[in-house]
């Protein structure tokens, strides 16, 4: 399947959104977005997409944006912990019901969840099967949204995909680098749980795998991490390696997520996408990834 022609809508159009709203526009799609940023807008105004800016809970878009659509990405992120239940769980019941009072059904819908819906931690290898009730209060309100897509009725989307996404990181969006860049001697936390990445980049191939997938491929949910996940401290020094600076130590306080519990150890296993989808990622580790990062 080829997205030339075909109308895309993405919902939340930041960081993950706005590169994709670049390669779909490069593959021949129309696309269109919603923000809720001014400034936002008008840079992807300037690119030749059609953007509504509005606040995705509430009901004043949808007639502004045309149902129907061939595709659409749910890629909206919180906004801060305060607005969890808004963005994710008001946000997506938004969607639907604007979905649903369309002339025909979304063709396909693809959500950006979190591996935050996972509570496994003790070196666990987590695959989409695993039990995902949350860890944190945060992680449930996620799932819940989740949950809403997996129930939409047929009116509203044919077919759905849910990714669930590692720690993200890419072009301007690479904290520990920063941190040792600005020479810290000792980093927060603990070096010994494992960091399960993904780079922006390999998101959006996720997303744009799931767009084309065959129609013989139903709905369902992926796993979307890099194939290297290591002890932060080996990332840490790596990257220290790599600057030319001492290697920071760790305060050994308990590293938490948000919502307060600890950071888990464990393996996000990225094996079905692949599988399923021949999903692959450009930068399977963290050192391809950084490496183009110190590029930059």
């Amino acid at each position: 399947m080829s997205l030339q022609g075909k109308r895309l809508v993405i919902f939340g159009c930041g960081y993950v959104g706005s590169a994709l709203a670049d390669a779909a526009l490069a593959a021949g799609a129309r696309v269109g977005t919603l923000t809720r940023n001014p400034e936002k807008a008008a840079a992807l105004r300037a690119k030749g997409i059609e953007v509504v800016v509005a606040d995705l809970a509430a009901a004043d878009w949808h007639a502004q944006v045309a149902g129907g659509a061939d595709f659409v990405v749910n890629c909206v992120s919180s906004g801060g912990s305060k607005n969890y239940r808004r963005s994710y769980v008001e946000g997506m019941k938004s969607i639907l019901t604007w979905a649903a009072r369309g002339p025909a059904p979304v063709g396909t819908l693809v959500y950006t969840s979190s591996t935050a819906v996972y509570p496994q931690g003790g070196g666990a290898v987590v695959e989409e099967t695993a039990p995902a009730e949350g860890a944190t209060p945060n992680g449930a309100i996620i799932r819940e949204s989740e949950v809403l897509l997996q129930a939409a009725p047929a009116a509203a989307v044919r077919r759905h995909f849910i990714l669930r996404l590692a720690g993200i990181y890419g072009p301007d969006r690479h904290h520990l680098l920063d941190q040792l860049r600005e020479g810290r001697p000792v980093l927060g936390g603990s070096g010994e749980h494992r960091l399960n990445l993904v780079h922006r980049d390999d998101i959006v191939a996720a997303i744009l795998a799931c767009l084309t997938a065959p129609a013989a491929v139903g709905s369902g949910i992926f796993n979307v991490a890099d194939t290297g996940p290591v002890a932060r401290a080996e990332v840490v020094r790596w990257l220290a390696d790599r600057l030319g600076r001492p290697v920071p130590g760790f305060d050994g306080a308990t590293t938490t997520r948000r919502g307060g519990a600890p950071m888990p150890d464990r393996i996000i296993s990225s094996v079905k996408i692949q599988r399923v989808l021949g999903w692959r990622p450009q930068y399977p580790d963290y050192r391809a990834g950084y490496e183009k990062l110190l590029s930059l």
